[in-house]
């Protein structure tokens, strides 16, 4: 079974990694270690991550759309092109006010210890 991960020491145009369907959220693996994760998403408009809490530091990078993330009780409007760091440990949830493309790194430290 081929890995569904992209295919290393090739180009890619990352934009069109994933494409969007109507009502859903599609997950695209670029690439994953045990030290940590990297995975491409879209989102239709109105869609959302539930509210979680991460052990490990995540970097959201918007690609297309706008994104509102909430941290805590702080919420934040990304648009493509930016970036927002989500502090390990904080409560955050995520809705798309467009749809949107980002990409999502999780930097894993200490991961001797913790498992998600």
């Amino acid at each position: 079974m081929e890995s569904p991960e992209l295919k290393p020491a090739k180009v890619y145009q990352l934009s069109y990694a994933v494409d969007y369907e109507p009502g859903t959220t599609i997950l695209k693996p670029i690439l994953t270690k045990d030290t940590g994760s990297v995975n491409m998403y879209s989102l239709d408009k109105g869609e959302s991550f539930e509210s979680a809490v991460s052990p490990f530091d995540i970097l959201i990078q918007v690609f297309e759309g706008v994104a509102e993330v909430n941290i805590g009780e702080k919420s934040y409007e990304l648009i493509a092109g930016q970036i927002l760091i989500i502090p390990a440990h904080s409560s955050h949830e995520m809705k798309a006010n467009e749809r949107f493309k980002m990409l999502l790194t999780v930097i894993k430290y200490g991961y001797e210890e913790v498992s998600i």
